[in-house]
């Protein structure tokens, strides 16, 4: 048997063939208007997880979404594959809204409140870990580990959001005035339902003056 061929490789390629002919089907020119060019009003920044699609979940169609997705949806700032997405959506895309997207039940989450462990994603988790021990009073608090887990896959979303804020890309950009909203939303598995957490940043006052950029 040929493992570079197998049945779902064969079926993945059919699958797009038939996506393709059923989008020509229903508008010839659909594939020569997103060609063109790309405008999305929205930079989702989404955990890898393959249950959490970020098109899909808000209903948009290609275009409308420019996506970058790691493990736990972390902002890191040393992160430069995020910083370049994070500046090109921002300083030449335009967009108008950031999203951090969480999700209850995440692995890279669950994998940051024990000690095993995993390989490689040890040291991406280190970042995560940190969210945790700046959190643990509270956290530490809650009996329940479900309710936990749920309340740090929460905080850490939060903590992201801030974390956005404070780049020098966000910072430019509300000093020069642009239209820009970062957002912190958590999806649920259990029913596709997103929860707002309410946190909503439009500018820089909701920060602490040393977290915010003097130019």
């Amino acid at each position: 048997m040929n493992h570079g061929h197998d049945e779902f490789y064969k079926k993945i390629l059919d699958n797009n063939k038939i996506w393709s002919e059923t989008k020509i089907n229903t508008d010839p020119e659909y594939f020569q208007k997103l060609a063109s060019g790309q405008a999305p009003p929205l930079l989702w920044i989404g955990c890898s997880d393959s249950r959490v699609p970020a098109n899909e979940v808000i209903g948009a169609a290609p275009g409308e979404v420019f996506v970058h997705r790691n493990i736990a949806n972390m902002v890191v700032h040393s992160d430069m594959n995020m910083l370049s997405v994070l500046d090109y959506a921002v300083n030449v895309l335009k967009v108008k809204h950031v999203i951090v997207c969480g999700h209850y039940g995440c692995g890279g989450v669950k994998a940051a409140m024990g000690s095993s462990s995993i390989g490689i994603i040890d040291n991406w988790i280190r970042h995560i870990k940190d969210v945790y021990r700046h959190n643990h009073q509270y956290l530490n608090s809650i009996i329940d580990d479900h309710a936990r887990f749920n309340a740090f896959v929460e905080i850490n979303v939060k903590e992201q959001v801030h974390h956005l804020a404070k780049t020098s890309i966000v910072q430019g950009a509300w000093r020069d005035g642009q239209e820009l909203c970062l957002h912190g939303w958590v999806y649920g598995l259990n029913d596709g339902i997103v929860k707002d957490l309410g946190v909503n940043l439009c500018d820089n006052s909701d920060l602490d003056t040393v977290d915010r950029i003097l130019f």
